[in-house]
């Protein structure tokens, strides 16, 4: 069963090349150490992770992979202009 009080966040990074992974964690800091260490993802370990671009959070497990599964099916264009509409918002 599931921690209600767990909170889950879909993260956006950029690795080498431009390139954007896009996954969900409970703790974006760890998440995104493990990726530029190689011991995130197999694509992040072949194309390093460079900068961390965007974070959502979502209430849980399931409201997470929804979304990262709507982001993922994003084209780049609109990853990217969501990237941006979040930092507007937060400056």
């Amino acid at each position: 069963m599931e921690d209600p009080l767990t909170m889950y966040y879909v993260y956006i990074i950029e690795c080498n090349g431009g390139a954007l992974y896009t996954g969900i964690t409970t703790d974006v800091n760890r998440r995104f150490q493990e990726h530029r260490s190689g011991k995130g993802g197999a694509y992040t370990r072949a194309n390093k992770a460079k900068k961390l671009l965007y974070t959502e959070k979502c209430k849980n497990r399931s409201s997470a992979l929804k979304r990262e599964a709507e982001i993922k099916r994003l084209p780049r264009a609109k990853k990217l202009a969501l990237i941006k509409s979040a930092r507007a918002k937060s400056v």
